[in-house]
């Protein structure tokens, strides 16, 4: 399996959920120690999510890591349409060259910031973004005529170090980005929710994926409390709400540009149906949702029964996983020392044959220059 680590650069790191820490801001300091903490500690993957937020950009801040890092995989967002697609096919062959192949995309399909599009032109727009970036990857020519962009161009510039491109991420259960998803992306990423409910999407994405001839990886991003004994990490879930303002909680809950999703929506329905004590199902705790957009919930328990769960998961078929926890420096150095010695690990990239082995030949690297 692949575990990844999550970096705060959307202003959402915290000791006590909803309370700002100076200490914890989304500085390029602070970022910067969450990612080398979980390069230097094993993880094979991080997540730089995007969002218009207090914090990093995204792009800008990925390409000053791939200076400072030396093993873990950047798994970086963009948000489809911001950018013009030749360019950013060329950015992104730029940080691909720079990180040496440790580089995966997460698609986003939400609005810009400031604009409101319909579902379905969200994610036309995300289509073709996706088969633009993949003809300047695989193809001496990107030849291109869409709804939305229409692009006739050399790809020399946005050749790419790995093999194919870097593998896209992706997560979102409407229609549209269920069909988007099984007809491009590598990775679905799921948020936490109920053991029979991520089996049924599993089982609905794998029969689209074959519709289309392709066969799809699955990944959970989720939260972590992990302790010496369930009795302290429930302890701890509940001191990391127990200074929470509801009223500000749904302020800053409402700062992302996903909230009003349908995932954020079946997240909240999840937790109405929780326990008195916000668990969905055994070692699933839902407090987290009550002031954060997007993954809403925690593996919460003992050494054992994080380890338990998370092999309940790969016994469904998941095999990525993108964790975080509060303070994310703090929970990433438990996780390590407790749990991550048990998993076998691999990265995707090198695992599907991505990466070369030995530089490849781009017009970056030895090839020709015209």
């Amino acid at each position: 399996m692949e575990i990844g680590w999550f970096c705060d650069l959307c202003n959402g790191d915290y000791e006590f959920l909803g309370v700002p820490d100076g200490k914890l801001r989304s500085s390029f300091a602070h970022c910067s120690e969450i990612l080398k903490t979980a390069d230097e500690l094993g993880y094979q993957n991080i997540l730089l999510p995007s969002s218009y937020q207090v914090g990093q950009d995204t792009l800008t801040f990925a390409a000053a890591a791939s200076q400072f890092t030396k093993n873990i995989t950047l798994l970086t967002a963009i948000r489809c349409g911001e950018i013009h697609p030749p360019m950013l096919a060329r950015t992104l062959s730029t940080l691909d060259h720079m990180l040496e192949g440790r580089l995966n995309i997460n698609i986003i399909s939400s609005d810009l910031p400031g604009t409101t599009r319909d579902s379905k032109t969200r994610y036309q727009i995300s289509k073709e973004v996706i088969q633009i970036l993949q003809q300047g990857w695989t193809k001496d020519k990107i030849d291109f005529d869409g709804d939305h962009y229409k692009i006739h161009l050399d790809s020399d510039p946005v050749k790419s170090y790995q093999t194919g491109g870097p593998l896209l991420y992706f997560g979102g259960i409407s229609e549209d980005a269920r069909e988007l998803c099984a007809e491009f992306c590598d990775v679905f990423l799921m948020w936490p929710e109920t053991e029979d409910r991520l089996a049924s999407t599993m089982r609905d994405l794998s029969d689209r994926a074959r519709m289309y001839n392709r066969q799809i990886d699955f990944g959970l991003r989720i939260h972590l409390i992990v302790r010496d004994t369930e009795a302290d990490a429930r302890d701890a879930a509940r001191l990391l709400i127990s200074k929470l303002d509801i009223n500000r909680a749904e302020e800053i809950k409402h700062r992302a540009l996903d909230s009003h999703s349908a995932g954020v929506k079946r997240q909240d329905e999840l937790r109405k149906s929780a326990d008195a004590d916000l668990f969905i199902e055994p070692n699933i705790w839902s407090g987290i949702g009550l002031a954060r957009s997007g993954c809403g919930s925690a593996i919460v328990g003992s050494a054992e029964q994080v380890y338990e769960k998370i092999q309940s998961y790969i016994n469904m078929g998941i095999r990525a996983f993108i964790f975080s926890g509060y303070p994310l420096i703090e929970e990433s150095q438990i996780f390590a020392k407790k749990v991550l010695p048990q998993l076998e690990t691999v990265s995707f990239s090198d695992v599907q044959g991505r990466r070369p082995k030995s530089p490849p030949v781009t017009p970056l690297t030895t090839a020709p220059r015209k």
